[in-house]
């Protein structure tokens, strides 16, 4: 079987590489630089309780499930590469800064989330502010180096047969008899069997499609800061709190993230960088005298309701990959596995990420 795989990200590189493993002929299309898009602007954490929270729902599920994959995916990923990708499992803490928030907290505790009081937390992270009133510590959450990561992804599923074309979008997907039969780019045209469509943010720019066909995939930018530590280690583990994200790599604190809806804008903003180093320093007051050596921005691929898509679109031949929000990386080997099994298998999709559900609403409507 043929398949060309639009995108060559954290999804569209784990989905290709799933799917050459299983005997198809597979080709990625990128229209940049391989994982230069949201991949690269994350913060690669690999945290389902502190972003989805519990398990009891279609997206819970996906969360957990595939967080319980990466140990295991990131141990073929660095085997199949010779890259190592930095991952981590050396837990989160997540901070409540009010007696409701701990209440809340405490709620959610279990065998593997542990309720702290304020003393017990700063006593595992000495940077915290006085006016911690508790934490939710889960030592199973982790963090991998998204920036080694994508290179890594490419090196594995080059080396299993695969190929990679960067610097070539994909401008229109041509249709006959209702079917989509090839990707058409500046300089080629690649006939396939099947076409996973797994370009974050621009996966709904690609001309040739029915209306109902189109994913409904909207940027949704982020900007995040990195520090340089003085005078003080910076924390060990992953922080949540005051609505922003601390963890260290290479040394430097990451802090992210703000999110906007403003088209395809990356510019960085004085105001953004003010906001996170100010809720930032509510949670770890002496943050305020460490230099900012980083501010970049990204492109998360967002959808109408929030919730991923992951199947086949309306149109024949054509399957989605996309709108994972702020969990393209934590979702990565689920996603891989499941679009395997449905594009070679014809395996159903989970209908709560099923694309062609806003096609359904359209044509009620």
């Amino acid at each position: 079987m043929k398949i060309v795989v639009i995108g060559a990200g954290v999804a569209g590189l784990s989905i290709g590489w799933r799917l050459r493993q299983s005997g198809a002929e597979v080709t990625v299309l990128e229209r940049a630089q391989l994982a230069r898009g949201a991949t690269w602007a994350s913060a690669g954490m690999i945290a389902a309780a502190a972003e989805i929270g519990s398990n009891d729902t279609p997206e819970g599920r996906l969360a957990h499930n595939s967080a319980a994959l990466w140990p295991k995916f990131a141990q073929e990923i660095e085997a199949a590469s010779d890259i190592g990708i930095g991952f981590r499992q050396d837990g989160t803490l997540i901070i409540a800064r009010s007696d409701a928030e701990a209440a809340e907290l405490q709620r959610r505790a279990s065998t593997e989330r542990r309720f702290l009081l304020a003393n017990k937390a700063r006593g595992l992270e000495p940077l915290l502010g006085e006016d911690v009133a508790g934490a939710l510590l889960d030592l199973t959450e982790a963090q991998v180096d998204n920036r080694a990561l994508g290179p890594a992804l490419a090196v594995a599923f080059q080396r299993a047969g695969g190929k990679l074309q960067v610097n070539e979008p994909v401008v229109r997907i041509e249709v006959e008899n209702g079917r989509a039969v090839a990707a058409r780019t500046p300089f080629h045209m690649y006939r396939a069997d099947a076409f996973v469509l797994a370009a974050g943010a621009w996966s709904s720019r690609i001309e040739g499609l029915p209306p109902e066909a189109v994913p409904p995939i909207i940027p949704v930018k982020g900007e995040m800061l990195a520090l340089a530590p003085r005078n003080a280690a910076p924390p060990k583990r992953m922080i949540w709190g005051n609505g922003i994200y601390m963890l260290t790599r290479h040394g430097q604190l990451l802090l992210g993230a703000t999110v906007t809806r403003e088209g395809f804008d990356t510019r960085t903003t004085k105001q953004s960088a003010e906001s996170l180093l100010e809720r930032a320093s509510a949670v770890i007051p002496g943050l305020t005298g460490w230099d900012v050596v980083e501010h970049w921005a990204g492109l998360r691929p967002g959808s109408l309701d929030d919730r991923p898509l992951i199947g086949p679109s309306a149109l024949e031949g054509l399957f989605v990959a996309s709108g994972q929000y702020r969990n393209g990386i934590l979702f990565a080997p689920a996603i891989a596995e499941l679009m395997r099994d449905i594009v070679l298998n014809g395996a159903a999709p989970e209908p709560t990420f099923d694309p062609r559900r806003f096609a359904k609403v359209e044509a009620n409507a």
